[in-house]
């Protein structure tokens, strides 16, 4: 018997603990699904967050701006080929979400660029970021950190 309540109680606190890294936030309008972010190695000082903007209002928003204490700069970025390069930029004006529409904030493409970090993203912490929308406003966030080289939110482990 108690080693069943051991197995059920594990069970429960992963099945729980997952629900609270899939947590999504609100701003008017707009939904954040996943905030979430690589671990870095070693003595890395950048680093880049990644979610969903899922816009469920008539009106098209835009992602104007993110702060938060992780980081000495944080900037909306781009990835973007230039001559066969991959480059990234920071994303002039925001980034826009569409009435009805949802952007993916991933590797590779759009993405919140973290600068100058002020600690090592480890894997299984999490941070805090303020997402600023032109219309929806402010919504703080809790960034979930996955496992270094992660693609998606899904390759999490540590939850």
């Amino acid at each position: 018997m108690k080693k069943f309540l051991v197995t059920l109680t594990a069970l429960l606190a992963l099945t729980f603990s997952g629900l609270a890294a899939a947590k999504d936030y609100k701003a008017g309008d707009v939904m954040v699904k996943q905030p979430w972010a690589r671990a870095t190695l070693g003595q890395v000082k950048n680093g880049a967050s990644f979610l969903t903007l899922h816009n469920m209002g008539a009106e098209d928003d835009k992602l104007v701006a993110a702060a938060g204490t992780a980081a000495k700069r944080i900037e909306l970025h781009s990835h973007t080929m230039v001559d066969g390069v991959m480059k990234m930029r920071e994303v002039e004006g925001g980034i826009p979400v569409a009435a009805g529409s949802m952007v993916e904030l991933k590797p590779g493409g759009l993405h919140i660029m973290l600068m100058g970090l002020t600690a090592p993203l480890k894997e299984g912490e999490m941070f805090p970021l303020t997402l600023t929308f032109e219309k929806a406003g402010n919504v703080d966030v809790m960034v979930h950190v996955a496992k270094g080289g992660a693609m998606k939110m899904e390759d999490h482990s540590s939850h």
